[in-house]
């Protein structure tokens, strides 16, 4: 579910931290420094990076804000073998490297680099299914919002937000969100970190 979608799912961050002027080459610069890579016909399970709203599958950050949001998106690219395709082809390698050999076993260590080099040929035949998040951050408010509630994409949002932009994202939740906005003294900030979830069914 994107930002055009009928219906979204929508976490909410507040960013820590400030941009250099000037903020628009800064932000270019910075999403096109960890612009997504093609994994198609390399030998590679994931790949996580920022593509553009509009072509997500070319991305291309010349237009990528609107008024003080930046709009753009975090695409996850993985391959997925089947794991009985996997035990086909290794057992076929297997069964050719003993024929080849003259042996009847091969110790663990040996089953794992087979294992490796099976999995890395089947990943350079089969192409990276791409799942595209959309982003809108108003930079004068410090607010962003990505458009999704999976703990996976959530999870590499932050890091790669945080490597890309060396700012923090701080996920707003009912804890966060009175800590940063109302204006808590000492004394009521520690009464909040004391607080624990209530339970009302049985």
């Amino acid at each position: 579910m994107g930002l055009l979608s009928t219906s979204v799912s929508v976490t909410r961050y507040r960013v820590e931290g400030k941009l250099d002027d000037p903020v628009m080459e800064t932000v270019a610069g910075a999403l096109s420094a960890h612009i997504i890579d093609d994994i198609d016909n390399e030998p590679t399970e994931k790949v996580v990076g920022w593509t553009s709203f509009e072509t997500p599958f070319i991305p291309n950050f010349d237009n990528f804000a609107i008024g003080t949001h930046f709009v753009f998106s975090l695409r996850m690219d993985k391959k997925t073998i089947p794991a009985k395709v996997l035990k086909k082809y290794f057992e076929l390698e297997m069964t050719r490297l003993l024929a080849e050999s003259g042996r009847e076993f091969m110790a663990r260590s040996e089953k794992s680099q087979i294992r490796e080099r099976v999995m890395e040929r089947l990943y350079l035949k089969i192409p990276a299914t791409p799942n595209v998040y959309d982003i809108v951050w108003n930079y004068e408010s410090s607010d962003l919002w990505f458009f999704t509630n999976l703990k996976a994409a959530n999870e590499e949002l932050e890091t790669l937000f945080s490597k890309t932009f060396k700012m923090t994202l701080i996920r707003l939740f009912p804890f966060t969100m009175a800590d940063l906005t109302c204006g808590l003294s000492e004394s009521s900030r520690d009464s909040l970190s004391r607080l624990s979830p209530s339970r009302f069914t049985g």
